[in-house]
């Protein structure tokens, strides 16, 4: 049966969702490019499904209301649901410089890279601006930076503004995205924003602390996350943080965890991760391997970053979670 979007696929993740067991669910590969594909946050995808439980014809309005994907973003997901290869959204990569031979040297040693000058300096800047407004905070005002808006927490949920969506159609992150995964094929994360402000007495640092974001069963697999700096940012300025070339030594490194301790909490209690300073439009793409989180800001300036991940239609993925 197909919907007025003409994706089939989308009824069977709403079935899922509404009656989990009824139907058998999209593999998570193809899951995870139908939400990027229609242009939906999955958390917020989620939250919808299971707070007002709508009916298909409600939740594909829903869909078209939220995503407003266009009907050349839909027929190219439409095809690539098919089986259909389907090229860069962004168009020929071929002459868009992406990452050099000694960024590919560090991605391999280090598992994780940095992407110079992935946004122009004026489009991080207009999404470092968004978020200060979406806030209610200003740039140059420290007295603003801890109201209710933020909460206690670094992570922004703006979504759609329009200088957030221009950078995920950035040439430069789409092409060095490909190179790491080999094709062009790829469907950006609808992600949020964040902002890290320097610690004081009633703002301590809330994390995230080192984690993964991955399973640590094997096999151990590829996969990529992403953040770009939308203001400069030093290694005391609250950085992401990781451990560098750990995507290399997990399995052994998983043989000492003791056996009545989650690999995280050991992690956290024997691996120190390394701040990574950059500069605004920079972005840092990292191994999902690494252990890795954001550290407390001793600055004087918040950091304000967009998170962004670009993944194939299909890839190979460990169903198993260890964690």
């Amino acid at each position: 049966m197909t919907t007025s979007l003409d994706i089939k696929e989308l009824r069977t993740y709403w079935a899922c969702q509404r009656e989990p067991g009824t139907v058998a669910p999209l593999p998570r590969d193809v899951e995870k490019a139908l939400l990027a594909g229609l242009r939906l946050n999955v958390l917020e995808t989620l939250r919808y499904l299971h707070h007002d439980r709508p009916d298909f014809d409600a939740f594909e309005a829903w869909v078209r209301a939220q995503g407003e994907p266009t009907e050349a973003s839909l027929d190219r997901l439409r095809r690539a649901m098919a089986g259909d290869a389907v090229g860069a959204e962004v168009g020929d990569l071929d002459h868009v410089d992406g990452l050099s031979a000694d960024d590919l040297a560090h991605w391999d040693e280090h598992g994780y890279v940095i992407l110079r000058n992935a946004i122009a300096p004026h489009a991080a800047e207009a999404a470092e601006l968004a978020i200060y407004d979406h806030l209610g905070m200003r740039r140059d005002d420290p007295d603003t930076w801890y109201r209710e808006s933020l909460g206690h927490s670094i992570w922004v949920p703006l979504l759609r503004h329009p200088a957030l969506v221009a950078n995920r159609f950035a040439p430069r992150i789409h092409k060095a995205f490909a190179q790491l995964w080999g094709r062009d094929d790829l469907w950006v994360t609808i992600d949020q924003g964040g902002l890290n402000p320097p610690e004081h007495e009633h703002w301590p640092f809330p994390g995230p602390h080192l984690h993964w974001d991955a399973t640590l069963a094997e096999p151990h697999l590829l996969d990529v996350q992403g953040i770009i700096y939308l203001a400069d940012v030093d290694e005391d300025q609250g950085a992401f943080s990781c451990v560098p070339g750990f995507h290399r030594t997990l399995k052994d490194w998983f043989t000492t965890v003791p056996r009545d301790v989650s690999p995280q909490d050991h992690a956290r209690r024997t691996l120190t991760m390394t701040p990574i300073a950059a500069k605004r439009g920079d972005m840092i793409i990292w191994h999902h391997l690494l252990p890795h989180g954001s550290s407390p800001n001793r600055a004087r300036r918040p950091r304000v970053a967009q998170y962004m991940s670009l993944r194939p239609t299909r890839y190979a993925y460990t169903d198993e979670w260890l964690g």
